[in-house]
C-alpha cells in the first residue's frame, strides 16, 4: 500500500516523541526521520516504530518488575499518582524553601512565605492523589510554581496590593491522565506566580529534534535552503 503524506508525518511525530523522552538517540532520529520521507510504502514506514512504545509508556526492562515512571512530557501519569506523602508544606521566614526534583506531593500542600520566597516545582513529582489542593500564602513575600504543560493547574488564589497568577501554556497542552492541582491562597504584598515549563533536559533533546529534522527535510528538498527570521519556509512551487 501507498504511503501518504499524512502517514509519514505521523511516523515522523512518532519520532519526535521518542527522541524527547530519550528512547533514540539523535543520529538513530535523524536516520529513521530521512527514511520517513522518503518511504513510498507502508512496509517501508512500519519498521521505524516498530521497536518503539506508545508515547508515555512505561516498559519494564530485563529483571525488573516495577521501572520507575517516566518524567516530564514522557510522563505515564497513572504512574505518578498515588503513594505516601513525602512533603505537605513549605514554610519561610526572612528565608527561603523548595520542594523539586523527585517528591510527592502530598493531597493538601501549605505553602507559606513571609519577608522570604518558596519554590515549588512540580515537573519531576509524583503526587499522592489525583486531585491535590496546594494552599500558597505570601505576605511581602513570593512564591513561585513550576508546572509541566501537561498538568491540569486551576489558579484561584486573591492578590491583595500584590499578585497571584498563572502564565500562559505555551510550551504543550493539558491531558485528562494527569492530575488535576488547584492553587488557591492569597498573596498580600507579595506573589505567587505559576509557570508552565519542560525541565531543560527535555528543551535541549527537543531543541536538538528541531534542528536534525530541519537538516534532514533540506536534504529532502522538503524545506527551500534559505530561511526567514521565522526559522521555516516551504520551496515555491513556480
Amino acid at each position: 500500500m501507498r504511503a501518504s503524506d499524512a502517514e509519514r508525518e505521523r511516523i515522523a511525530e512518532l519520532l519526535r516523541e521518542a527522541v524527547a523522552e530519550g528512547r533514540l538517540e539523535m543520529d538513530e532520529f535523524e536516520q529513521r526521520l530521512e527514511t520517513a520521507y522518503t518511504a513510498r510504502t507502508h512496509g517501508e514506514l512500519e519498521p521505524l516504530v516498530r521497536d518503539l512504545p506508545a508515547p508515555g509508556t512505561v516498559v519494564a526492562p530485563v529483571g525488573y518488575s516495577a521501572p520507575a515512571p517516566l518524567r516530564g512530557s514522557a510522563a505515564n501519569w497513572p504512574a505518578r499518582i498515588g503513594g505516601t506523602a513525602t512533603s505537605r508544606g513549605g514554610f519561610a521566614l526572612w528565608g527561603g524553601f523548595n520542594r523539586k526534583g523527585r517528591w510527592t506531593v502530598g493531597r493538601k500542600f501549605t505553602a507559606f512565605a513571609m519577608w522570604g520566597g518558596g519554590e515549588i516545582d512540580l515537573r519531576e513529582a509524583d503526587f499522592e492523589d489525583r486531585d491535590v489542593v496546594i494552599r500558597c500564602v505570601a505576605i511581602m513575600g513570593g512564591i513561585h510554581v513550576t508546572a509541566p504543560p501537561e498538568l491540569n493547574v486551576d489558579v484561584r488564589g486573591v492578590g491583595i496590593m500584590g499578585g497571584f497568577g498563572e502564565g500562559p501554556n505555551e510550551e504543550g497542552e493539558t491531558v485528562p491522565e494527569a492530575p488535576r492541582v488547584r492553587i488557591t491562597g492569597l498573596a498580600l504584598m507579595g506573589g505567587v506566580g505559576v509557570e508552565r515549563k519542560r525541565t531543560k533536559a527535555e528543551r535541549r533533546r527537543l531543541r536538538e529534534a528541531a534542528e536534525a529534522e530541519r537538516e534532514v527535510r533540506e536534504r529532502q528538498g522538503l524545506d527551500g535552503p534559505e530561511k526567514g527570521p521565522g526559522g521555516g519556509g516551504r520551496k515555491g512551487l513556480g
